[in-house]
């Protein structure tokens, strides 16, 4: 059984976002920058100034990932510390879906909360986390996923061919706002403390794509199914690209 069939999920607001999905009159969101006042502000600025000292990044259309209105950030999970890397580079402030493993100790789950995360249950069906983020979408924030499902390598990876799990789609079709691939590249070597020293040793490669929009709702199986492989074949080229 699925997170669909499982549990009926409240459908999106009316009237929210600004893509067009809905009838009724649309209201743009504008990006929300991180205020450097906040705890994801300060964790981010003090993010940049290491990134500064320490990595080379090349990214390909980073302003997709600035786009006024709600979204899905569905990105690629080759290292440990890929939202981490992700919420350094991007202004917009973005509300992470994050193992529910993290939020086990009451200072971690503190910090979590404060940079907006929510949790979400890898092993059975994550209804509640669903629900969160296409409330949270519907409204005009930025969501960020992994759709791998946790950090992959080889095969298993979406840019050479792996799977990634249907969450992403339901939560796009219900919200009715786009996903925007990401494809990010030398994360996997980030675990090591030679890209961390300075004069620029570190190297990331990233590829935003072009809004993918979802098929219009009710969330089917078919539906979900379809849109996956318009991902994942998303995915395919953007690493091409890099």
């Amino acid at each position: 059984m699925d997170h669909e069939s499982a549990i009926q999920l409240r459908p999106a607001p009316a009237g929210r976002g600004n893509w067009g999905f809905h009838d009724a009159p649309i209201h743009p969101l504008e990006p929300r920058p991180a205020s450097r006042f906040s705890v994801y502000g300060f964790a981010r600025t003090a993010g940049r100034s290491v990134f500064f000292c320490t990595m080379r990044v090349h990214q390909l259309r980073p302003e997709l990932a600035e786009t006024p209105g709600g979204y899905v950030l569905a990105l690629t999970h080759l290292g440990h510390l890929d939202p981490f890397c992700a919420s350094v580079l991007i202004r917009r402030q973005i509300r992470w879906m994050t193992r529910k493993e993290f939020f086990c100790n009451a200072p971690a789950r503190w910090v979590l909360r404060k940079l907006g995360a929510f949790s979400v249950n890898r092993q059975g069906i994550p209804v509640s986390a669903i629900r969160t983020a296409i409330d949270c979408a519907a409204c005009g924030e930025a969501i960020g996923i992994c759709p791998e499902g946790g950090r992959v390598m080889g095969s298993d990876a979406v840019i050479h061919g792996g799977q990634i799990k249907q969450g992403v789609c339901s939560i796009a079709i219900r919200a009715g706002v786009p996903v925007i691939p990401c494809v990010m590249l030398g994360t996997e070597d980030l675990s090591r403390v030679g890209p961390w020293l300075p004069f620029k040793r570190g190297r990331l490669r990233i590829a935003y794509g072009q809004p993918v929009f979802p098929p219009p709702a009710p969330s089917t199986r078919a539906k979900r199914h379809a849109f996956r492989e318009q991902l994942r074949a998303a995915f395919r080229a953007l690493y091409r690209q890099l």
